[in-house]
């Protein structure tokens, strides 16, 4: 017989999950939801309710488990450091520098939280991952933003 514990802080998080999920879902039954080609104001709350639920059964499962199992182990602080302050840093430049130069470093930054990742595969996925979101969001979508801002000399 194994030893099953459940891990009450993971499924309380669980829990919260769902019911906001629930919430959600309650909350955009009152608006038009329309179909995924003409969204509707209640269409997004609802696939926003449908994936904090079943994230929140995801973690309610994984909350239990068996008492023999390894802990997480250390935390990856390179990964911390590097990867949570990229987002914050397109927040922040993207009007200033425009969307190609704050994607271009935005990717670098989050590149370097890998400590297998050496500089020249790093610049390439940057410029990989600039052309292919300029391309989807400037002229496949034709988002209005300025490729290059106004803290650019040119």
């Amino acid at each position: 017989m194994k030893n099953i514990t459940i891990d009450w802080t993971d499924a309380l998080a669980g829990l919260i999950f769902i019911l906001f999920g629930l919430l959600f879902g309650v909350q955009s039954l009152g608006l038009e939801i329309g179909t995924a080609f003409r969204m509707g104001p209640g269409y997004f709350p609802l696939v926003l309710s449908g994936i904090l639920i079943l994230l929140g059964l995801g973690i309610v499962a994984k909350s239990v488990h068996d008492r023999g199992s390894e802990g997480i182990g250390t935390l990856a602080w390179r990964g911390v450091f590097f990867i949570l302050p990229a987002p914050i840093f397109f927040g922040l430049t993207v009007r200033g520098l425009g969307f190609v130069p704050a994607i271009f470093l935005t990717t670098l930054i989050a590149a370097l939280a890998s400590f297998k990742m050496r500089l020249h595969w790093a610049l390439l996925l940057a410029a990989g991952v600039t052309v292919f979101a300029t391309l989807v969001f400037s002229y496949g979508l034709g988002l209005p933003f300025r490729r290059f801002g106004p803290w650019l000399p040119f």
